[in-house]
């Protein structure tokens, strides 16, 4: 995880026993390291390569094209190769 200040609460540390024991381990990723952190790979690559500029025309148009990449995403020209 990162180390924003909803990851680091009470509720979260409570489980972690439980988890643990399902075998899920939490450990954190480096401050300021956001190639490392998944979720930032793929909002780049829909804000820089996937998202037309017509998408920016309204918050309609942004949403609607938004969501047609995350439906479609791991599909066509919606992949990320991590080789």
């Amino acid at each position: 995880m990162d180390n924003s200040s909803v990851h680091q609460n009470n509720l979260l540390w409570d489980k972690e026993e439980e988890w643990s024991k399902k075998g899920l381990d939490i450990f954190f990723l480096p401050t300021y390291s956001p190639q490392l952190n998944i979720i930032e790979i793929l909002w780049r690559f829909i804000k820089y390569k996937w998202l037309p500029i017509d998408a920016y025309e309204s918050l309609s148009h942004l949403e609607e094209a938004v969501e047609n990449i995350l439906i479609n995403f791991g599909q066509g020209e919606y992949t990320i190769n991590f080789a």
